[in-house]
């Protein structure tokens, strides 16, 4: 049996991980945090998340929710997961992280700090997503002379962070595969009278809407013809899904840092 804890379990993601714990077989709920002045601190997390009673209390403290757990998972705020990872990284362990938004030196301080623990950190832990990011890869080495790369992404109008985490490692993704320099060829806009489009750029445009899910459409666009390929997310249980896959695969490996192309294997040698 894996022990999970789960960090933001009363929010979109921590609720759905939750209830997909409780579906899983192999998996239970060992502990679960919220932000010290959240709402619900001390109230059973199942009756928060309209799921069945849990036993659970929500807790304000993640040491006193790390208690017997195997692994924690963690979608949260950029902020909360560095600190999160830094109370793992005293106490060993293991974690699943799918926060999105993290960049710049806090993303440095992350990877600094996730060698020394088991870790996975994805800007998407749907396998369909991950199955994406591969294709993209393999038709950019193909289509990189001739061929224009455009990203859309498309997600509710709560989500905070734009372009989307999965948007952006697919630009990663891109300039990689093509020998570019994303930080000098990502055009994240485009208004005026902009003139004609260089060859090396990367356009990536975020919508946000409704209540969509998620939505991501890479475009490859050349002479004549062009290829789509279309990720659309209809529930977050996907994203849940994978967290636990991740999460059972991590707590058998060596301490370091993997995302989800090591969890299913699809690593390029």
């Amino acid at each position: 049996m894996i022990h999970v804890a789960v960090a933001g379990a009363a929010g979109r993601m921590g609720g759905r991980i939750i209830q997909m714990i409780q579906k899983s077989e192999g998996f239970t709920l060992s502990g679960a945090f919220e932000r010290p002045d959240h709402p619900h601190i001390g109230r059973d997390v199942g009756g928060i998340i309209a799921g069945a009673e849990t036993g659970i209390e929500l807790k304000k403290d993640i040491s006193e929710a790390l208690q017997g757990a195997d692994v924690l998972i963690d979608f949260t705020t950029p902020d909360c997961t560095l600190h999160n990872i830094g109370v793992i990284a005293k106490t060993g362990g293991a974690m699943v992280i799918g926060t999105t938004g993290i960049a710049g030196q806090q993303r440095q301080e992350l990877h600094d700090l996730a060698t020394s623990i088991k870790c996975v950190l994805s800007p998407n832990m749907s396998v369909g997503v991950n199955v994406l990011f591969k294709v993209v890869g393999d038709l950019s080495r193909i289509l990189r002379e001739g061929y224009d790369m455009e990203i859309l992404e498309a997600h509710h109008r709560l989500k905070k962070d734009a372009p989307s985490g999965t948007a952006l490692h697919l630009a990663h993704i891109l300039a990689n595969t093509t020998g570019r320099n994303l930080d000098a060829d990502a055009v994240y806009e485009r208004k005026g009278f902009i003139g004609e489009r260089r060859d090396t750029e990367i356009g990536i445009q975020a919508l946000r809407a409704g209540d969509i899910v998620g939505e991501h459409t890479v475009i490859f666009a050349g002479v004549g013809e062009r290829i789509e390929v279309t990720h659309r997310a209809h529930s977050r249980d996907n994203f849940a899904k994978g967290a636990l896959l991740a999460a059972a695969w991590v707590i058998t490996q060596p301490n370091g840092l993997y995302d989800m192309q090591d969890v299913l294997g699809l690593r390029d040698s």
